[in-house]
């Protein structure tokens, strides 16, 4: 399977933590390193490179930026570190930028991935990604039918002619969204589950869930969250659950809300509950909502003290 991906050498995991954070080169020249020796890495273009790792029959494939990658302590992937912690093979797909991977090499790396038959090596294969990486693990999951996708507040295109009510991302709208891998709903056709997760009250992000609207499509709601869908399951120590239930075959709308019920405990949450009650002048239930945050902050900081010591 590594030969499908790129050579690679044989050899053992290794961290790039140690000492100050490396520059880019160093870093890059240490994932390239550290790609080869668990299964292969390879530069396609200029501004994309996949990390390839050959560990066991479930298939984790994630859409990642290198500036994202360069803040983790280890300097890996966080697909590839949460999947060699459970036994799981991994292909992280990695953007230098905003490129929405919308790059001709990008596409002939799937063309040639599916020529190959790749995918089917596998017994499962997830695509995960957040915002625009969710966008691509949508747009490229066509090239794994029957793969599990979760996404996070992903866009459906970035084509003015169907999103230009979307304005936060004007100057990518010189990309082209039209060609190969383009339109993401219609390239999740032939997915197995597909979980669009967002906040419905962030209009944009609504808009854009609304256009996955699919039989298969199983919308997960995160309501008082906001636009940073990723940023708050992982606060809330869900991320990883959520991923691990995708690639275990157990994720489903009742365990993720099960999961969600983690915002109760989670302070950005409480605030923004406060914040709505009190701008409707439900003064009453605002300060059930202060009682109910106090007690929980209260509870939680022995424990944090706890860990200071």
């Amino acid at each position: 399977m590594t030969q499908m991906i790129n050579d690679a050498s044989e050899g053992s995991d290794r961290s790039l933590r140690g000492g100050a954070r490396p520059d880019r080169a160093d870093w890059l020249a240490a994932l390239e390193k550290t790609g080869k020796e668990v299964g292969s890495f390879r530069t396609m273009g200029n501004r994309h490179w996949a990390f390839f790792s050959d560990n066991g029959p479930v298939l984790l494939v994630t859409f990642e930026t290198a500036a994202d990658i360069r803040q983790r302590e280890d300097g890996l992937p966080m697909g590839y570190a949460l999947a060699r912690d459970r036994g799981w093979s991994a292909l992280c797909l990695i953007a230098d930028g905003q490129t929405w991977y919308r790059d001709p090499a990008v596409y002939n790396v799937f063309d040639g991935l599916v020529d190959t038959a790749f995918f089917e090596w596998f017994d499962r294969v997830v695509f995960y990604g957040a915002g625009m990486g969710a966008y691509a693990a949508c747009a490229f999951s066509v090239s794994a039918p029957g793969a599990t996708v979760l996404a996070l507040n992903p866009v459906a295109t970035l084509d003015p002619a169907l999103a230009g009510w979307d304005t936060r991302h004007a100057r990518h709208r010189r990309l082209t969204f039209t060609d190969r891998y383009g339109y993401a709903p219609d390239m999740t056709e032939g997915a197995g589950d597909v979980f669009v997760v967002f906040d419905p009250a962030e209009p944009l992000d609504a808009m854009h869930a609304a256009l996955f609207a699919r039989p298969h499509v199983t919308a997960l709601r995160t309501r008082r969250i906001g636009p940073q869908v990723e940023q708050a399951l992982e606060g809330m120590h869900i991320l990883t659950p959520l991923i691990t239930a995708a690639c275990e075959g157990t994720l489903d709308a009742r365990l993720f809300y099960l999961l969600f019920r983690q915002r109760r405990s989670y302070s950005p949450y409480l605030d923004k509950l406060m914040d709505q009650l009190e701008t409707a002048g439900h003064l009453a239930l605002a300060a059930v909502a202060v009682g109910n945050v106090l007690s929980r902050r209260t509870e939680q900081a022995p424990a944090r003290l706890g860990d200071a010591r």
